[in-house]
This record gives C-alpha cells, structure tokens and sequence, in this order.
C-alpha cells in the first residue's frame, strides 16, 4: 500500500529565532516557506466501541481523498488497533480483514480461556496482529502514535508511546473479564476505555494543534449481546480464516451466544452485566472527558443497532464511517487552512 502519511519528525525540530537585522545592514533575503506551513499539526483521536470500531476505516479513507493527512493518532480499543494499522501503512490489511469476518468466524476468533482471568483468551487475535506488526515499534512508526491502557488495579491511565506495537494493542482492548489483561514490564493493562475512551489528550501531548476526534458510541448504550443466527450464514465464498480450526474454537461458537446474549425481558446473565456495567462506566467518563478538554472537531460515526460483537458488519460500519466524515467536513475545513481542499 502507498502511504498517504507525511513523516512528522522533520517538523517536530523546534524553528530558531532569528534577531533583527542591524539598521545598518541590509536584512537578510526571507527563507522559502515550508510547505506545510499554512496549517497545524492535526491529531486524530480515534475511540473505544468494539466492533464499532470499524467505522475508524471509512473515516480515514474519507479524511485521506479531502487531503485531511494526520501527523498524530492516539486510540483506544478498537481505535488503537485501526490507528496501529494506519500509522503502520497497513489500513488495506486491516480493512481486508474486516470485510473477510463473518458471523460464524468471528467466534472461532474467540478462544474460551482457562486461565481464570477472562472468557476468552484472545490468542487467536494476538495472532492475527502480530502476523501484520510482528517487528514493528511504536518509536518507529512513519508517525506519532500512542494508545491508551488502564492499569490493574490503581486504574491508572497509561499513555503506550514506545515498545512493541502488537503488544501494546492488546492491552488498549482487553476488556476486563473477557479478555486477558497484558503484562507490559511491572504492569498489568486492560481497556483503556475504563479511563480515556476518545484519547484527545494525547493527540495534545503528541504536539497536535487542532484535534478531530472520532466518536463512535452511540447515545443510547449499544446492546450487549453479540450476534443472532450465526448457524444459519453461508461463506459467501470468502477465503476461510488464517487460523486452524481446532475443538475449544467449535466450543466457543456454541457456547458464547449463551453468556452475551440475552432477551430484553429476561435477567442478565453475568457476562451481558460485566458488559452493560462496562458501557454505562464508558458513556460517563466520555462525557466528562470531552467536556473538560473538547476536540476541535468530532465526527459522530454512530449507529443504534450494531451489537458489541457485531464485527461481521464491517462494510456497512466502514461506509457510516464515509458518510459521517463527509457531513463533518465543513466544521473540519472551518479549522484547517488546507489550500485547495473542498469537503
């Protein structure tokens, strides 16, 4: 894929101030401008919601063809894992990905756990990312990138700036109690989500001037469960997933729907609770958050009936994501002096 990122570091170098010419002396010929001069460094924060998330993809596409290019990302969650992937110039494989999910290969990405910590072990994912950004840091990316990670038990907000892109990743997403918390040195991440769920102060600390960030939680809580009917969808004839099908993958298929999915006149089981009580939590501290440090601009790429797990609904969540941007452009163009752009 050709990258359509700019390097940041070469403007990160702090500009010198020149004295004034002596009044006997002629001034020195003005230096050329540089070519991105006419506008700020721009930061996109990229938020927290699950299969949600995949809207992040349609949003950058649709910031790309308008020439809005990010010289900063910070996510969380699922923000973290599209933002990794841009940053990474791997938004084509990301995306491939996500159009390949179907409902039933969803769960065979879910490995039931045994280790006592979570439901699902996340081993099969950890896979699929570290296939993509094995070798790769986040020090070393073409551009700034940071996520956000909760530490266990203080709840500590951590800002991942450094080490291993993959590594770091995992932790921003794992979901307490459904996903196994990553040790990173001496601590123990989960959800960054429980602390900074559109992470817009780190695009500030990250040397952004102007802040778009990218909503996708709905204002009414998305529904707990995960998918209805996944027995009864065809391949569709696309490409089997790149991981071996093996017994605890079939066990998870038949035995997840019962944890997550509930009736809406029937009492919560304990997962479909961990999950509401986790949501309710997100929606107070995101609010709270944006209205102590607002972004710039907020592109609202929301959708009222997609389910948390719902990640088989790639295409249409990257097209609201299109759409979304799109009506956010004029507010977007308001802020960013780009010559010769028009949303």
């Amino acid at each position: 894929m050709t990258a359509f990122f700019r390097n940041p570091f070469d403007r990160w170098a702090a500009d010198g101030g020149a004295d004034a010419p002596p009044v006997d002396r002629a001034p020195a010929p003005p230096s050329e401008p540089k070519p991105d001069a006419a506008r700020p460094k721009i930061g996109l924060a990229l938020g927290a919601g699950a299969a949600r998330g995949w809207s992040h993809i349609g949003v950058l596409r649709e910031l790309a063809a308008h020439g809005v290019v990010p010289d900063v990302v910070a996510g969380t969650s699922i923000g973290a894992v599209v933002g990794a992937c841009y940053a990474a110039g791997k938004l084509d494989e990301i995306e491939s990905f996500a159009l390949s999910m179907t409902k039933r290969r969803v769960f065979r990405m879910m490995d039931i756990s045994f280790s006592g910590m979570s439901l699902i072990g996340g081993e099969r994912l950890r896979a699929a990312l570290e296939r993509e950004l094995a070798t790769m840091r986040i020090e070393e990316l073409p551009i700034g990138f940071a996520v956000v990670a909760t530490e266990v038990g203080s709840g500590h907000e951590v800002w991942l700036k450094r080490g291993p892109v993959a590594e770091a990743v995992r932790a921003s997403y794992a979901l307490p109690g459904i996903f196994e918390p990553v040790r990173i040195g001496d601590r123990w991440l989960f959800d960054g989500a429980l602390v900074n769920p559109i992470p817009i102060t780190v695009c500030r600390a990250l040397g952004a001037d102007f802040v778009i960030a990218v909503n996708v939680t709905a204002d009414t809580m998305y529904r707990s469960h995960i998918i209805h009917d996944h027995h009864g969808e065809a391949s569709g004839g696309v490409a089997e997933a790149p991981f071996a099908e093996r017994r605890d993958s079939v066990v998870a298929e038949h035995l997840l729907p019962r944890y997550f999915h509930r009736r809406p006149s029937a009492a919560p089981n304990v997962a479909a609770s961990m999950i509401d009580a986790f949501n309710i939590i997100q929606d107070r501290i995101l609010r709270s958050r944006m209205a102590g440090d607002p972004p710039d601009a907020t592109i609202h790429a929301r959708h009222e009936d997609v389910g948390m797990f719902d990640f088989h609904r790639a295409k249409e969540l990257i097209e609201l994501g299109h759409e979304a941007t799109k009506r956010s452009l004029p507010n977007i163009f308001a802020h960013i002096p780009l010559v010769g752009a028009t949303p």
